[in-house]
């Protein structure tokens, strides 16, 4: 199941929908996102039904939000993809390196990225991204895959400079828009296994970055397992797993994205999520 949030023309509040083609059905469902996720074994059955009988209105008709807009926690794992790891002249990890991601970083799968006036060396990154759909710490990789809701595609935007001017990521990983996600969750169940997809990101229709999921170099459940040895991992939490190689900062010369840049990122069978780069008010 594709499941969105969205809001229809003229509405300030969002709603969960039900994917399906090029439709969005109306979930019913009260709550948030990740109220759906947190009782999902109870809604699971009505909303297939509703799924099934495919009654709806045009995907385009709707603005689609980040499916998740207001995660408890954001984790992005670093140097996963060996031929990131390479262009970024880093020796291979022997151990997970992690970074979080402010909460107002969550920006719409066709929103503006914003450029803002304290960082112009922005550079994209696509990646799979995991959503947390059931509590749990001290989580076993054997068991990891039980403890995932959904997968999107996101796209870890990242302020070049500010990522370097320190020991540490965050502040640079950080920007209001810079962590888009969408444009729906696919429910795990329609992934048999999240390591053999397709991933890519384009800049105005060139290919920059280009690989399959089968290269990461910890896998999700080995992600998962980790991140819950220090953390209680709870429902809606995102998880960015890891970009493959063909950032703009690697190029040469290095290329950053300016104002009207179109970036799209997309992962086999999850769909594409696509922003314009533009300037900070």
């Amino acid at each position: 199941m594709k499941l969105a949030t969205y809001s229809e023309p003229g509405q300030s509040n969002t709603k969960v929908g039900i994917v399906v083609g090029d439709t969005i059905i109306d979930s019913g469902f009260a709550g948030s996102m990740i109220d759906l996720i947190a009782q999902w074994s109870d809604q699971r059955t009505s909303l297939q039904r509703l799924a099934d009988a495919g009654t709806g209105q045009p995907l385009s008709s709707v603005k689609l939000h980040a499916p998740v807009e207001r995660p408890g926690k954001i984790w992005a794992i670093g140097l996963n993809y060996a031929d990131h790891v390479a262009e970024s002249k880093m020796e291979t990890p022997t151990k997970q390196l992690w970074f979080t991601k402010a909460l107002t970083s969550i920006n719409g799968p066709y929103d503006p990225i914003l450029i803002a006036k304290g960082g112009t060396f922005v550079d994209y990154e696509v990646e799979l991204v995991a959503i947390i759909g059931k509590r749990g710490k001290h989580i076993p990789a054997d068991k990891a895959a039980d403890h995932i809701f959904g997968y999107c595609v996101g796209n870890d935007v990242t302020e070049r400079m500010w990522q370097h001017s320190g020991p540490q990521w965050s502040l640079g990983k950080s920007f209001d828009t810079h962590a888009p996600i969408g444009p729906w969750i696919t429910t795990a169940d329609e992934i048999a296994d999240p390591h053999t997809l397709n991933i890519s990101c384009s800049v105005n229709g060139q290919t920059r970055q280009s690989s399959n999921t089968k290269h990461l170099i910890f896998n999700i459940w080995q992600q998962i397992e980790h991140l819950s040895g220090a953390m209680t991992l709870e429902p809606g939490d995102v998880i960015f797993t890891g970009t493959p190689g063909g950032i703009g900062a690697a190029m040469d010369p290095r290329q950053f994205l300016r104002e009207g840049d179109v970036v799209r990122c997309e992962v086999d069978r999850l769909g594409v999520i696509e922003g314009t780069l533009a300037g900070e008010a």
